[in-house]
């Protein structure tokens, strides 16, 4: 995105309000010459900001609000958004988990060990399979049916929520887990958050809702 000076903003107001307005009238209004003016509206318009029509003069392109909106969503960043994680130990029991889940209204939950360090993923479907077979389910530890490092997709909180929907979709997953990688330690991060496709959904929805000033 082009980043406008504040007289090209001072231009942009002025079309908005009251285009299509000629040049000589928006000059006018900021008791400038057309001269001086017209480098400001050649940027604007190769920009895709304005529109202009012979003999009409300059009016605000509404696609370009848009396409800055979506712009806009696309590099917030992850930390911004995240959520708290729904965690349980390594050794819950698959029953209290199942409990969990419902209780929560969440679709994954995370399971950590004694220093609070990502160990494993439980989802839904893990939870609905295991449930499925004849197994005592409360003797049987949530360690044993979930997904491990290093097969745990992550996203850490400074990527960008372009960057977490893209891993979702790829990886046909519904959430991520946030993480921080801990110094000198592979595949060990320290959970402190969680993504999810409703939550950049709810993103998208607010950001393109907003109203330009």
């Amino acid at each position: 995105m082009i980043k406008l000076t504040k007289r090209q903003d001072e231009i942009l107001q002025i079309v908005k309000q009251n285009g299509p307005i000629t040049g000589k009238e928006i000059a006018d209004k900021l008791s400038l010459s057309r001269a001086a003016l017209r480098p400001d509206l050649a940027i604007l318009t190769m920009s895709g900001s304005l529109d202009a029509r012979p003999r009409v003069g300059y009016f605000f392109n509404e696609k370009i609000k848009v396409k800055r909106q979506a712009e806009r969503f696309l590099y917030q960043k992850v930390n911004d958004y995240k959520a708290l994680p729904i965690v349980v130990g390594k050794s819950t029991s698959v029953y209290d988990a199942i409990v969990q889940l419902f209780l929560e209204d969440v679709g994954t939950l995370y399971a950590v060990d004694t220093d609070g360090h990502l160990a494993g993923v439980i989802s839904r479907k893990d939870l609905l399979r295991t449930s499925l077979g004849n197994r005592d389910l409360n003797e049987l530890p949530v360690s044993v049916i979930m997904t491990r490092m290093p097969n745990i997709i992550t996203i850490n909180p400074e990527e960008t929520l372009l960057e977490a929907a893209k891993k979702m979709i790829q990886n046909h997953i519904d959430s991520l887990p946030v993480v921080k990688e801990m110094d000198g330690q592979r595949n060990t991060y320290l959970l402190v958050g969680r993504i999810t496709k409703t939550t950049i959904t709810r993103a998208y929805l607010e950001i393109m809702d907003e109203k330009s000033d």
